[in-house]
C-alpha cells in the first residue's frame, strides 16, 4: 500500500506519499480501506517529534479516519461495511488495521469524509466532559480554542444538552463561528482575560492550553468544579494552589486518548456512540469541515492547520 512517511525526522513537512507495508490483522482487529482520515493537533506534534506513538501502534500518522472493511478478519465484522475509526495511529495511509472495539457507524447522512472528521474530537469530548464530567443542562462550561476542530464539537455537544457554554478564541470571526454554534459568552483571549467573566463560576473546564491557562483556569472553577486538560500547547509545568482548591473541592483530570488500553478506548467508543451518534443522526451536532486535502499532500494540511487560520477540521481523502 500507501501511506504518508515522514522522511526526515528533523523536518515535520518532510511528509511524502510512499510505498510500506500493508498491515498485517491481529486477533480483534479489521483490515480498513481509508476513504479519509482527520487532521489533529497530535498529527502534527508527532510530525515534530514531540507525541510518538504508544509501543505497537503503527509509526504512520493519523488518529482517526473512515472508509470499509476490506478484512474482517476473526471479527464476524462484514467486508465493505462502512465505519469510521480511533486509532493509535495509522489513518494517513491507504489501509489501517483497527481494534474491533473502536469501530464507530456512520452517523445518518455522513459522507466517510465528514465522519473521519468527527470521530476522534467526538470522543475526546464525551470521555471528558461527558463520562467524567457530567455534562448537563445545570452546569457551565468554559471550552478554550472554541473555532478548533474539539473546540467546535464540544460547543455542539454541551449546548445540545442545555450548559451554558462560554469560549476562548483569538478573533471576531471566530467567536462569531461560536456564537453560531451556541456559546453564550465569548471572549477573545487577545483582548480580554477570561478570568474577568468567569470567576468562580465554571463547572467544567475543558483545556487545550496547559501551562499558561492553569492558574486563572482554576480561578474560574466553582465549588466541586472539574478541569480537564487535553493537550498542553503553552507547556506542560504550572504550580497548583491546594489552599485555593481544598475549600472548593476542585478537581483536575489530565486526559488523552491515545495512550489508554484497548478495553478503555472500546468503552469511551461504545459510550460516545450511545450518547454522541443521535445528536450527530437529527443534526443537532453537525461536523465542523473547514477544507479537504487530497492525502499526498499532507505536509500542506500540516502547514494550514499549523497556521492558526483554521475554523474546525481540515479531512485527508483519498480517490477511489
Amino acid at each position: 500500500m500507501n501511506a504518508i512517511i515522514q522522511t526526515d525526522p528533523d523536518n515535520p513537512r518532510a511528509l511524502e506519499w510512499q510505498e510500506t507495508q500493508k498491515p498485517e490483522l491481529n486477533p480483534g482487529e479489521v483490515l480498513v480501506k481509508v476513504a479519509a482520515a482527520g487532521v489533529n493537533r497530535g498529527d502534527l506534534m508527532q510530525a515534530k517529534g514531540m507525541y510518538p506513538p504508544p509501543k505497537g501502534a503503527s509509526e504512520i500518522i493519523g488518529l482517526e479516519c473512515a472508509g470499509t472493511i476490506a478484512d474482517a478478519g476473526d471479527t464476524g465484522r462484514t467486508v465493505g461495511e462502512e465505519v469510521g475509526c480511533l486509532l493509535a495511529g495509522g489513518g494517513y495511509g491507504e489501509f489501517v488495521a483497527v481494534p474491533e472495539g473502536q469501530l464507530t457507524p456512520i452517523p445518518q447522512g455522513y459522507s466517510l469524509a465528514e465522519t473521519a472528521a468527527i470521530v476522534e474530537v467526538a470522543c475526546t469530548v464525551w470521555s471528558t466532559l461527558g463520562m467524567q464530567g457530567g455534562l448537563d443542562a445545570e452546569k457551565t462550561v468554559l471550552i478554550h480554542g472554541g473555532a478548533g476542530g474539539i473546540g467546535t464539537m464540544a460547543i455542539q455537544i454541551a449546548k445540545a444538552l442545555g450548559a451554558t457554554v462560554a469560549t476562548t478564541a483569538g478573533s471576531a470571526e471566530k467567536l462569531e463561528t461560536c456564537r453560531e454554534l451556541g456559546a453564550d459568552i465569548l471572549i477573545n483571549y487577545r483582548e480580554e482575560n477570561f478570568v474577568d467573566k468567569l470567576e468562580g463560576q465554571v463547572d467544567l473546564i475543558l483545556d487545550i492550553i496547559g501551562a499558561d491557562y492553569f492558574a486563572d483556569n482554576m480561578k474560574c472553577l466553582a465549588k466541586d468544579g472539574h478541569l480537564f486538560i487535553i493537550a498542553v500547547q503553552s507547556g506542560t509545568k504550572a504550580e497548583i494552589n491546594l489552599g485555593r482548591m481544598l475549600p472548593r473541592r476542585q478537581h483536575i483530570t489530565a486526559a488523552t486518548l491515545r495512550a489508554r488500553d484497548l478495553d478503555d478506548k472500546a468503552n469511551i467508543v461504545a459510550d460516545t456512540v450511545e450518547n454522541v451518534w443521535p445528536l450527530l443522526n437529527d443534526g443537532r451536532v453537525t461536523h465542523q469541515i473547514h477544507r479537504t486535502v487530497p492525502m499526498q499532500d499532507a505536509a500542506k494540511a500540516h502547514e494550514l492547520l499549523d497556521s492558526g487560520e483554521v475554523t474546525g477540521k481540515i479531512v485527508l481523502t483519498l480517490g477511489t
